[in-house]
């Protein structure tokens, strides 16, 4: 470990050293940059442009349009390397273009550590340490202009939707002036950013002139104005886009759903930055991007175990471990719950025991106002690490049906899973990965190892002379948060700004009661108010004000000593009290989530102080050996209003956070280990399904005449003979083994079950011209039967004759299909009928890998390893998964026939709605494609509009219902299927 700090720092120095030389040549370029007009600045910029066109076009399509995760240890192919280098060539001028525009526009000339923040982050594949207040909105400028001139576009990630439109306009203002467009993507709506000239012409006189009156300094003063609505695909193709980790991997996930290729919205995965780099790729790294429908039922069972478990005695009937964050009941609570449930073992039904365990869980380790609030009957999930509220995120295996059950709220129905991705393997999408924090370092060992990503810490403008103090530790939590309210009164009453950072909203909630006795007003900043959360935080510097934030949430805002455009006299009264005091009521798991805390104070030089209120019965401490230390108190007699401050509680504090890192390090980086095998076979199915839309979709071109000239074989009929080949094959492989006699019978049983007898009988008659025993007699035709005339025609042919005799049928069939429907309406329905195919078996190969990772531990109690275990068993899903998807498709192809049908203008029933109907269940963040949803209805209510004149026709894929591997077992024994008849 300390060789590694050692080695970290000493290659920190080398790095800032080798970028200095970089800072001195943008110093240099800018007296003569500063001569040049907008315009000349503007035309410097498409000279760079013009000039990577030709190195851009050398990148082979497939590998723009790669969704292949990236291994950041090897490096990039040669033509990707050589764009790269020219980039690095134009880089001193373009920084120092950039700089002067931004002076011009704000007066805010980028100093030199930020120039040398923008060239690390520009080499690629490094992350950036920047403390707060130094500047990171405006650093990202830098590289994010740099990277967009290739045109392949450059992705900011910010951690919330407002920073994202914040961030996106003030980029907009600065970046439009040399060219570049700037999108913005949110849950709600998507924008693009547009110039004073077309905001006058789009938005009119009054808003213009309202613009030209707002005074914009800093990213917070911006309200909007240059902002217009845009479809997500309009925004997108923007040159640099703005928006949160989750909807730019929930966008990728919905891509990789599209029903055809101009659904597609998101484009290369080429650049990124990600703000708060620590807290997306480490805090939430764990938590994966799910999209879902809805599953079963809710039933009133979830009701029925939360009253059960209520009745339970938290010290006889149950234990808690609350390190392993599990809950388990004793021999005494098994016998109580069965006696109310009237069951003699709760454990024989697997219904009984899924809900018990979900019930257990939802009363004993998920607390209200800490895991969870609930708000307008909904029970709303807790970001741990922000506070903040994740919207529409739910608790997957029923878990959030039994909290729901618990608070007595609308119980709403379990999803099943249709997409997911955890944020560490959607990041390793891009091929240059970058992002900055104010606490990089502290995880440094974590992201080399993890994702292979350099860590560099740049210095501070102005050296920091904020006091750390000691922590004051004291013998329970009451005396603790006691000591917080007289520290705040005392410091209140000289007029010393104070933020008060907490872990959870029950203890803001708790503090604001104790402020409210005493009369001191303040504001509290906590999940349930993250709208206000901004302004709140940028007030938080003024003479005497009071803030509580839970886990610092408004991360993003600066704190302004005096507060926002304060007069110089109220900076300096605030400036001599102190400066801002931050107060921590209690250590974090992490000394990252601490040094966040303690960086808001001290920002550019400015004074500051900060503190840590700890209490020995603090969940950390209790966890991780604080009990010996208490011990100790109680011996000694010490009052519980008396804090003590020593080296031994102290280091006793910090070991109880390295042990917490440690733990979760390794339960981290054990995810990604389990996590690669599932997105190894996610990029190969991922692949497979984007490389079916776009063969569809040149097929189509090509058959409407729209390429013509493209001289080029249509390579999609082609794609679809080869599947149905393929499925011919496994069936003879499957019918006859090592030179035995093949079961002539069942293969005809096998093949009959691909078509219907209408499609056969017209291959059959169009094959009899060359082969007389597949000849079908007039007389014959109408109780023409093909298991008769097949095992006729094949008796006597050896394996090799019965194959090709198969396989010229089967063509046939394709082609008489091909016949009766168009071939480019057969395409367009082999398509749909493909992808239905292979979404509806992704689903369940889901369902499938997620119980095998569940149950893959206990292989180790045969000595044997749970991870080679996975592989091989993931490797035979996956594979199995390939066939099904092929048998399926190839089983429903011929059987799909054409319905005529008035098309109604109210409810128009395609196999496009099948989809959107998958879409709109209950799901991981519901909000994140409401747009998509709602866009989708409106194409659908104007497309009825046109047709009400004149009602066409419409064409219907009909196909049989499956049942799925979550629902209940048709057999009626009340089990899942996937547990019962589908073993």
């Amino acid at each position: 470990m300390f060789g590694f700090i050692k080695k970290l720092f000493d290659s920190n120095e080398k790095q800032l050293r080798n970028s200095q030389v970089f800072v001195e040549k943008v110093n240099g370029y800018e007296a003569s940059v500063s001569k040049l007009s907008t315009d000349q600045l503007r035309e410097r910029m498409d000279k760079f442009r013009k000039e990577l066109v030709p190195l851009v076009k050398k990148v082979p399509k497939e590998d723009r349009s790669s969704i292949k995760a990236r291994d950041y240890k090897q490096e990039l192919p040669s033509y990707e390397r050589d764009v790269i280098s020219k980039l690095q060539e134009f880089m001193p001028e373009v920084f120092a273009i950039v700089r002067e525009v931004t002076k011009r526009k704000f007066n805010r000339r980028h100093f030199d550590v930020q120039i040398l923040g923008g060239i690390i982050l520009a080499q690629g594949n490094k992350l950036l340490e920047v403390k707060t207040g130094e500047g990171k909105t405006q650093i990202i400028h830098l590289p994010g202009a740099l990277y967009a001139l290739t045109g392949r576009g450059v992705h900011m990630v910010t951690v919330n939707d407002y920073l994202a439109r914040r961030d996106g306009e003030y980029a907009g203002y600065i970046l439009s002036e040399l060219g570049f467009t700037v999108g913005i993507i949110t849950p709600q709506k998507s924008y693009k950013f547009i110039t004073d000239e077309q905001l006058k012409e789009i938005k009119g006189e009054e808003v213009y002139e309202a613009r030209n009156a707002l005074k914009i300094a800093n990213p917070g003063d911006v309200e909007g104005y240059n902002l217009v609505e845009c479809t997500k695909h309009d925004a997108y193709s923007c040159d640099i886009v703005y928006g949160t980790n989750n909807e730019f991997g929930f966008d990728y996930l919905r891509d990789n759903m599209a029903p055809d290729a101009e659904r597609i919205v998101q484009g290369e995965l080429y650049y990124c930055i990600v703000d708060e780099v620590d807290s997306v790729l480490i805090d939430e790294s764990r938590t994966p991007l799910i999209i879902s429908a809805p599953a079963e039922q809710a039933n009133e069972l979830y009701q029925k175990f939360a009253g059960v478990i209520k009745g339970l005695d938290d010290i006889k009937d149950f234990t808690i471990d609350e390190k392993a964050h599990s809950a388990v009941l004793t021999d005494q609570g098994i016998e109580k719950v069965e006696k109310m449930l009237g069951v003699k073992n709760v454990w024989e039904d697997p219904r009984l025991a899924y809900h018990l365990e979900n019930a257990l869980k939802a009363q004993t380790l998920y607390k209200k106002d800490d895991e969870y609030i609930v708000k307008d009957g909904q029970v709303l999930i807790v970001d741990q690490f922000s506070g903040r509220v994740l919207p529409g995120r739910r608790y997957s295996e029923g878990l959030h049906q039994a909290i729901e059950a618990k608070e007595g709220v609308e119980i709403k129905k379990a999803s099943k899973t249709l997409a997911t991705i955890t944020f560490q393997n959607f990041f390793r999408l891009y091929k240059v990965l970058g992002g900055c924090s104010g606490t990089v370092m502290t995880e440094a060992e974590e992201f080399y190892k993890i994702y292979n990503l350099d860590s560099v810490e740049v210095p501070t403008n102005v050296p920091v002379i904020r006091k750390d103090q000691v922590d004051r530790v004291y013998k329970n939590r009451q005396a603790k948060f006691d000591a917080v309210v007289n520290e705040i009164k005392a410091r209140h009453e000289k007029g010393q700004p104070m933020l008060v950072g907490t872990t959870s909203v029950e203890i803001s909630e708790l503090l604001s009661r104790m402020l409210d006795k005493i009369g001191i007003q303040h504001e509290v900043l906590n999940a349930k108010h993250h709208e206000r959360e901004a302004h709140i935080v940028a007030k938080a510097g003024e003479s005497g004000s009071v803030t509580i934030a839970t886990n610092m949430a408004g991360r993003g805002t600066d704190i302004k000593l005096g507060g926002t455009d304060a007069p110089e006299e109220e900076f300096g009264k605030v400036k001599k009290s102190g400066g801002l005091y931050v107060i921590g009521t209690e250590r974090h798991e992490a000394r990252r989530i601490d040094n966040q805390l303690r960086g808001r104070s001290g920002r550019q030089g400015e004074p500051g102080e900060s503190r840590f209120f700890v209490a020995l019965d603090d969940e950390i401490m209790r966890i991780q050996g604080g009990q010996m230390i208490q011990t100790l108190m109680e011996r000694t007699n010490i009052p519980d209003d008396m804090p003590i401050e020593s080296k031994l509680v102290g280091g006793a504090i910090e070991r109880a956070q390295k042990r917490m890192e440690g733990y979760h390090f390794d339960i981290r980086n054990n995810v990604v280990k389990y996590d690669d095998v599932m997105n190894q076979q996610r990029e190969i199915f991922y692949t497979r399904r984007r490389n079916i839309l776009t063969l569809e979709s040149e097929a189509q071109k090509i058959l409407s005449g729209k390429d013509e000239g493209v001289k080029k074989d249509i390579e999609f009929p082609r794609y679809i003979s080869d599947e149905i080949m393929i499925e011919i094959e496994d069936l003879l492989e499957g019918r006859s083994a090592d030179g035995a006699k093949m079961d002539s019978e069942k293969l005809i049983d096998d093949f009959l079950d691909f078509s219907d007898d209408k499609i056969i009988l017209e291959a059959f008659i169009k094959l009899s011209k060359s082969d007389d025993r597949l000849k079908v007699k007039a007389q014959d035709v109408e109780k023409f039967t093909p298991r008769n005339h097949l095992i006729k025609a094949i008796g006597g042919r050896d394996q090799n004759e019965v194959r090709e005799l198969l396989v010229k049928t089967t063509q046939e069939m394709l082609e008489a299909k091909q016949r009766e429907q168009g071939k480019p309406e057969f395409l367009n329905v082999a398509k749909i009928v493909l992808l239905q195919s292979m979404d509806q078996l992704w689903s369940d190969h889901l369902d499938a890998m997620q119980d095998l990772r569940e149950g893959i531990g206990l292989r180790g109690v045969a000595q044997r390893d749970p991870l080679v275990e996975y592989k091989n068993e993931a490797f035979n899903y996956f594979d199995e998964l390939i066939k099904s998807t092929r048998s399926s498709f190839v089983r429903r192809i011929f059987k799909v026939r054409r319905v005529e049908q008035q098309r109604s203008p109210v409810n128009v029933k395609t196999n496009v709605d099948q989809i959107q109907d998958m879409l709109t269940g209950s799901r991981e963040m519901v909000d994140a494609v409401k747009g998509f949803l709602q866009s989708k209805a409106k194409r659908t209510a104007t497309e009825s509009q046109k047709s009400s004149a004149s009602p066409k026709r419409q064409e219907t894929v009909v196909h049989d219902t499956k049942v799925g591997r979550n629902d209940p077992c048709p057999c009626g024994s009340g089990k899942k299927y996937k547990k019962c008849c589908g073993r």
